[in-house]
């Protein structure tokens, strides 16, 4: 019974000694539940080493921090490095990791005030009982990570997760990481002051506070996102409006060939009457041009080209060519949202590729583009490649890719240029540029990220 007198009277006896003893097993325990709450809501896949790498990890940094650190500031330079483990053991975002940072931070701040006034209320004792006194901190932090845990249940229950940095473009990506760090750091020193100024502020003008801070910051999130979809839905009504255009003409089309078909049928049987195959010939070339009309306008197809961004430029820049009469001959035979690149960088390869081609046709008698996407199963590498007809024949290809070399008037070119700066910030891309007496040709080759190639990243050859 001595004994037992003594364990109570050390557990209800303010001792700061027993209480910074207990911020050992309670750090592994807050890294644990709060890691489990932002993985959740994130929508961040881990596995089982990661996550325990990271819970020993930042629990180490956090006992740490408790016995040796004391000056605030170190206090910043911690949650830094809480931001770069989360980037590096869990290979999320920047935008991402200060999510996740903000999300156990934001719940922490709503919870802990509520909870504080609820214990002093029930056990009738102050804040600093509540601090200092071993039982009353036990309750107080089991009763705390209970709550972000039964939190986290819920958003798990409730499969709910935060999908807001899926289909973002790059400006409001900017616009959102500054505006968290922005509510990250007024949110963290709000807290800090209030903390260390508890006693002379009144707990409601806390919690009030605090709520209007994350509640303003939350609305301006919501309004960047609802900005974002409204661009993502403009965007889908031009796709749409492209691909209506592909049925209306792809409907036409067959409409006509259903209609001609027999007067084509009796044009073939009379060459074949009268033995002329050259005549023949001739006449199943310019079928052939009409049918590979329709095979275009069959792979200008959402579904087949699958990705909206690069959709809308080869939609855009094939109906531009039409109407001008060039030629673009489409066979799109991969998955474009699997691409081994960013699908920006890929769309502006894409986009001044095809406008320099286009350019390059316009003055020829015979103007021809044929435009091919497709995977090489043997080496794992992804192609795009584009060639077409040229008046140009002497165009030196080792000089192309220089800033400000063009065959347009005062060299003001600069697309092929901006083609290579993109080569040079990856190390999984080739382009190799060709010629032949018909064709000029471009072939960029995309290698896996995890497979990076040895050879040179451009490469010009006649």
């Amino acid at each position: 019974m001595e004994i037992l007198q003594i364990i109570w009277n050390t557990l209800i006896t303010p001792n700061k000694q027993l209480i910074n003893l207990l911020k050992i097993p309670f750090s592994f325990l807050e890294m644990t539940i709060t890691m489990l709450l932002f993985l959740e809501i994130l929508n961040i896949k881990a596995t089982k080493n990661q996550k325990i790498v990271f819970v020993v990890t930042t629990s180490i940094l956090a006992i740490f921090s408790n016995f040796f650190i004391l000056h605030p500031i170190f206090r910043f330079i911690n949650i830094v490095i809480l931001l770069l483990l989360i980037i590096l053991i869990f290979k999320t975002s920047f935008l991402k990791s200060i999510l996740a940072i903000l999300i156990p931070l934001i719940s922490l701040a709503i919870m802990e005030p509520a909870i504080i006034e609820t214990f002093c209320f029930i056990f009738r004792i102050e804040h600093f009982d509540l601090s200092y006194i071993p039982l009353y901190k036990t309750l107080f932090l089991l009763t705390l990570y209970f709550c972000i845990y039964l939190l986290y249940r819920i958003a798990k229950y409730y499969n709910f997760n935060i999908y807001i940095l899926n289909n973002i473009d790059k400006k409001n990506k900017y616009i959102i990481l500054f505006n968290s760090i922005l509510g990250f750091i007024a949110i963290a020193t709000q807290i800090y002051l209030f903390k260390f100024y508890s006693t002379n502020i009144p707990n409601p003008i806390i919690i009030i506070s605090l709520i209007s801070l994350i509640t303003y910051f939350f609305i301006n999130l919501y309004s960047i996102v609802n900005t974002n979809k409204l661009k993502i839905i403009e965007q889908s009504l031009e796709e749409s409006q492209l691909y209506n255009k592909s049925l209306k003409i792809l409907h036409d089309t067959n409409r006509a060939f259903k209609h001609d078909f027999g007067n084509i049928v009796q044009a073939i049987g009379g060459y074949i009457s009268t033995r002329d195959l050259d005549g023949l010939e001739e006449y199943y070339s310019q079928l052939l041009s009409d049918c590979q009309k329709v095979n275009n306008l069959y792979v200008l197809n959402p579904e087949i080209i699958n990705n909206p961004a690069i959709y809308s430029i080869l939609a855009s820049k094939y109906y531009s060519a039409d109407e001008a009469g060039i030629k673009i001959n489409l066979d799109v035979f991969l998955d474009l949202n699997k691409l081994n690149m960013k699908i920006y960088e890929f769309t502006r390869i894409l986009g001044i590729l095809v406008d320099n081609a286009i350019e390059a046709v316009s003055g020829c008698n015979e103007k021809i583009i044929n435009v091919e996407i497709r995977k090489d199963f043997k080496s794992e590498r992804q192609i795009f490649y584009i060639e077409n007809t040229y008046n140009e024949k002497e165009i030196n290809i080792d000089k192309i890719f220089d800033k400000g070399y063009s065959s347009k008037a005062n060299n003001t070119g600069l697309g092929l240029w901006e083609v290579k700066q993109i080569l040079k910030r990856n190390n999984n891309l080739n382009l190799y540029t060709t010629k032949d007496e018909k064709f000029f040709k471009q072939q960029l080759e995309i290698y896996p990220t995890n497979s990076l190639k040895n050879s040179k990243q451009l490469v010009s050859s006649i």
